[in-house]
């Protein structure tokens, strides 16, 4: 099985550290799809992070899709199983994969596009909304400790952590993190972990 994509999207980072937490060995390509277009290509013509290939050689993408496909092959879910929780956890997810899409939607709108091509009313609307994902994000993690056994992370747990190390490495100036101090140390907390510590979004 391989992973194909760079950690520092938080995309292919969210499946990297779930293959560890289920146990699934794997293989993984760092290969951008920007410095190495051709390459990813070759692999997944419509070059989309995170792909995984599978051992049959079949190739999967988006990585809600792909983690649902690899807690199968595991047995096992890194979602909760009561009802209630599940709930809270689908919720948590839901708004750090948000603040994920707001991120990237700022970084290509700012790197991508000339200076004289970029539309303020739009980045201004996103920067709102990523905002407003964070401090919805703050609150529902508020007073919640992560588990010391990373054995017991949910999912829920290792996307708010990777989605708040990707804003703060590609957007520092946009997310205050002393703003959400909740968020900041359970995101350092999770960085302390191996499975987070073995796929850093270098």
């Amino acid at each position: 099985m391989q992973l194909i994509g760079m950690l520092d999207s938080p995309y292919v980072r969210r499946v990297a550290i779930s293959l560890r937490l289920l146990g699934i060995p794997f293989e993984h390509k760092p290969v951008s799809v920007f410095s190495t277009f051709a390459q990813f290509q070759a692999i997944n013509p419509v070059v989309k992070a995170p792909t995984l290939v599978c051992d049959n050689g079949t190739v999967l993408m988006e990585s809600g899709l792909i983690l649902d496909y690899l807690e199968a092959v595991a047995g096992r879910s890194l979602m909760p199983a009561d009802l209630s929780a599940l709930q809270h956890a689908a919720r948590v997810a839901g708004l750090a994969l948000a603040a994920c899409e707001k991120t990237v939607q700022i970084v290509y709108e700012c790197n991508l596009r000339p200076d004289e091509k970029q539309y303020e009313p739009w980045l201004s609307r996103v920067h709102g909304q990523l905002g407003a994902a964070y401090a919805a994000l703050e609150k529902e993690i508020a007073g919640t400790a992560l588990p010391a056994d990373e054995g017991r992370l949910t999912q829920a747990d290792v996307t708010t952590a990777v989605a708040w190390r990707f804003t703060q490495m590609m957007l520092p100036q946009a997310v205050d993190g002393a703003a959400y101090p909740a968020l900041a140390a359970f995101s350092a907390a999770a960085e302390a972990l191996p499975a987070f510590r073995d796929t850093p979004p270098a």
